[in-house]
Order: C-alpha cells, then sequence, then structure tokens
C-alpha cells in the first residue's frame, strides 16, 4: 500500500489513516455505486472530520487514484509472469484475473476508466503485459499499441458489464444476469427486429465469462502473427 500511495502521504499516522481512507471509500462504491464515496461519507466511515481527509488526499481525485491502485495492485503478476507458459496463455490468464478483480467492485470501474491510469501499479501492469507481447516476438512499437488494444478491450468490456448490473447490491450471479437479458430480449418484435430476435440467445450471454473469452480469442487471433 505504501508505495501505491506515494505522493499522497503527509501527517505522523500515514500509513494506517491512508490505508482506512482507502478502505472506507471503496466499501461505499461497493455499496452505494459510484457516486457514494464523497470526502464527507469517506471521513464518516472512518470517523474523521472531512478536513482529516484531505490530510493525506489532496481531492477525492486524489483518492480515486488511490482506489484505482489498490485494486490493480491486487492483481497476482506471478500469474502471467512465467515465460515458460505460452504468451497467448498468460496475457488470458491476466484478463481473467483482472476480470474477476474488478467486477468484484463494479462501483469502482466507472472511476478506474474516468480518468488516466498512471499510477505505478497501472503503469507496472503495462510493463508486464508489454514484456510478455516482446517475447512473443513484437517489436516495441507494436508491443505498446497491442498492449493498448488489450487493455481497451478488458477494461471496456468489464465496464458494460458492470454498468449493467447498476445498483443491485448484491450483484446477481452470471446465471441470473443471463437469463434475465433472455427474459428481455425474448421480447423483442421478430417481424421489426429480424436479426435481433434470432440471436437472443447470444444477446442473452454478452456478459459471460464464454463471451469475454471468445472476444479476447478473437483479438489474439488477429495479433498472433507480429507485423514485420
Amino acid at each position: 500500500m505504501a508505495e501505491q500511495l506515494k505522493g499522497f502521504r503527509r501527517g505522523p499516522r500515514r500509513a494506517s489513516t491512508e490505508e482506512e481512507i482507502v478502505e472506507a471509500a471503496l466499501g461505499l462504491l461497493d455499496e452505494g455505486g459510484a457516486n457514494a464515496a464523497s470526502i464527507r461519507g469517506i471521513a464518516a466511515r472512518v470517523g474523521v472530520a472531512p478536513n482529516a481527509v484531505y490530510t493525506y488526499f489532496p481531492d477525492k481525485a486524489a483518492v480515486v487514484k488511490a482506489i484505482v491502485e489498490h485494486l490493480l495492485g491486487q492483481v497476482d503478476h506471478a500469474v502471467f509472469a512465467d515465460p515458460d507458459v505460452p504468451w497467448r496463455r498468460r496475457i488470458e490468464l491476466l484478463a481473467v484475473e483482472l476480470r474477476e478483480r474488478l467486477t468484484a467492485h463494479p462501483g469502482a470501474v466507472g472511476l478506474m476508466i474516468g480518468g488516466p491510469m498512471d499510477g505505478p501499479r497501472a503503469l507496472a501492469l503495462n510493463e508486464r503485459l508489454m514484456e510478455v507481447l516482446s517475447s512473443a516476438g513484437f517489436r516495441p512499437t507494436d508491443a505498446a499499441r497491442t498492449s493498448y488494444l488489450l487493455i481497451v478491450f478488458v477494461f471496456g468490456s468489464i465496464a458494460l458489464e458492470v454498468a449493467e448490473l447498476g445498483d443491485a447490491r448484491p450483484a446477481p450471479s452470471e446465471a441470473e444476469r443471463i437469463a434475465a437479458r433472455f427474459a428481455g430480449f425474448s421480447s423483442i418484435p421478430a417481424e421489426t427486429y429480424p436479426l435481433s430476435a434470432a440471436a437472443v440467445h447470444v444477446m442473452a450471454r454478452y456478459v459471460s465469462t464464454e463471451q469475454y473469452l471468445w472476444g479476447l480469442h478473437r483479438i489474439l487471433d488477429g495479433i498472433s502473427h507480429p507485423p514485420t
């Protein structure tokens, strides 16, 4: 935690109070969605005056950045660091872990993509991803562009997925969400939208792990042969 909050520290109780603030903000996001983590709400959760939050974070944007770093810091780099594992599999492991970590905190996902992810943990993640691509034969420029493509797909997919959840607490299971989507799409009038009506079973599963991996594999198929 100390590394990810570097640059925000002030005051004598740095580590514990900063940790408490980030955990409180994340808890509020989990319970109430993206708009729940106000400075006043965070202070109340921690049990301090609002001004005390500013002792450690200059503004809410700094709190958000710390939350992003906190969540990205939970990603286990070991799952995609083994050079003996095929590069495509390593990227798949990373993508799956990111989805699992972030969908567990849907209220934080919108905040993550609402600003630049340029903290040390975010940069380390991007660095590891480019290392995997470089080891697969990608030139530096292509590795950087491909890394961005993969990050856009992963975070974009996750953002669309959690946006559909709204403020549902607790979040329904994947099977429940697919069933609800199928029920909703089943009312599509076939005479007006024949292709959509015929694809209801597929559309209902857009939020599934199967669809997520299908999209990831299509991207990996397309980039499997680095440009020469």
